[in-house]
């Protein structure tokens, strides 16, 4: 593994597709997780435009114990399927109710 000095990495091995059996050093975030995600850009022998591989981070496997013993990649065909970042307020098939007038508790008289 090459020095890169502050920035910490760890051997990952992937798991399917063109990259399978390879074990690869991904650069480790500040919480000391890879990505989610990894995105290998295969560039197109004819020129054209590269071919985007999307490998997506699950746990390699859980100790006797239940601990975690590290992240490893599998080969996701589909790409980018989930869409980017969850946010709690815009999960699907929950549609929002409007607040009716004249609740107790609400005065909606404006004359004070």
């Amino acid at each position: 593994m090459a020095d890169t000095g502050a920035v910490k990495s760890e051997d990952t091995p992937f798991e399917g597709g063109p990259m399978d059996g390879r074990v690869l050093p991904v650069l480790l975030g500040p919480t000391g997780h890879p990505p989610k995600t990894y995105r290998i850009p295969v560039p197109d022998a004819a020129g054209g435009p590269p071919t985007v591989l999307v490998y997506r981070r699950v746990p390699r496997g859980h100790s006797k114990l239940g601990i975690q013993k590290g992240w490893k990649y599998e080969y996701a065909p589909e790409g980018e399927a989930d869409g980017g970042l969850k946010w709690p307020w815009s999960k699907p098939g929950k549609p929002r109710t409007p607040r009716k007038p004249g609740k107790p508790g609400k005065p909606t008289d404006t004359d004070g």
